[in-house]
């Protein structure tokens, strides 16, 4: 027979708390539907240092990451596509666009040692299109001379498809995908499907198995509607705030991972009250699958007290 003194210890070993996940296992499981020891989260912003070389740009996100705890790392992209020669839309496919970024993308995943997830942001061939004449420009040669604008967008697609097969190769665990033009005021629509969405596509199909590859729709007045099925991307992140379509409407169309949840826009006045209703209402709505970030990136000059708010509200 047991005695009581064998009972009660046998009883206060299995009351010591199980052993913290890593961020990594804890994102699985949210990506699996299961219930992790607590939501993981990520927040992100720009760094501006697009103009210096790959290591620069990785160890400001290792240090990021480790400072603030975040679960998901997701490695800013703001390296610019490499400009022709000639006229601005006159592109050929590169087989490597971005060394640099391939260069931190290395470096990232050697710093993570395999303890985290760390996606790679692509901003879609439109995006860069506007970045490299303007979007005036861009909006000109649309209605002017569509076809030529149709080419460069393949091209730059082409060359974005080659960067995410690297990327994937270096360690990414997916692609996250910045559409930013699936907005009323900018494209249709019909807009929308004939010169983005085939390209936007082809971004994502190269590496259509990448388990974290992530659609971010940004900006208020987004078709949403076009993407909650049929894209190779199992999360979704957008702006509840801005566009004013929570996350329990979202669950109603949109059965894997949802990102988001923090208002970005309000995101350094929020307080630490408003912080943690923020994060309970958003996983009241989302379920299991649910990533916390913002609905965006958060404002480049957040201080590190307000960053920590979201590590203290998640006990992380």
């Amino acid at each position: 027979m047991l005695s009581r003194r064998t009972v009660l210890l046998t009883a206060a070993a299995s009351a010591v708390a199980a052993p913290a996940m890593t961020s990594k296992e804890r994102v699985n499981r949210v990506l699996n539907g299961q219930e992790a020891d607590r939501v993981p989260f990520t927040h992100w912003h720009h760094f501006g240092l697009e103009k210096f070389p790959g290591d620069r740009l990785a160890q400001a996100t290792l240090d990021y990451h480790r400072r603030f705890r975040t679960d998901l790392v997701k490695v800013m992209s703001d390296y610019p596509y490499p400009r022709p020669k000639g006229k601005w839309y006159e592109l050929k496919v590169e087989q490597n666009p971005f060394p640099e970024q391939i260069r931190a993308l290395e470096m990232i995943r050697d710093g993570l040692a395999g303890q985290a997830h760390f996606v790679e942001t692509i901003f879609i061939p439109w995006s860069h299109a506007t970045k490299m004449s303007s979007k005036e420009e861009v909006a000109r040669l649309k209605q002017e001379s569509p076809q030529k604008l149709l080419d460069a967008l393949e091209a730059m697609a082409k060359s974005e498809a080659n960067h995410a097969r690297r990327a994937i190769a270096a360690g990414a665990s997916g692609i996250f995908l910045a559409v930013d033009n699936a907005i009323q005021g900018i494209l249709t629509r019909e807009e929308y499907k004939k010169f983005s969405e085939p390209f936007d596509r082809m971004v994502l199909d190269a590496v259509p198995s990448a388990p974290l590859n992530a659609l971010h729709l940004h900006g208020d007045k987004v078709h949403l509607d076009l993407f909650w099925k049929g894209w190779p991307a199992p999360i979704i992140n957008y702006s509840i705030h801005a566009t004013g379509v929570g996350f329990t409407a979202a669950r109603k169309q949109f059965s894997g991972v949802l990102m988001g949840g923090i208002d970005e826009d309000k995101f350094r006045k929020l307080s630490d009250a408003q912080m943690r209703q923020q994060i309970k209402d958003a996983r009241a709505a989302c379920g299991t699958k649910h990533l916390l970030a913002g609905g965006c990136s958060v404002p480049n000059d957040s201080t590190d007290e307000e960053l920590l708010r979201v590590t203290r509200a998640l006990g992380a």
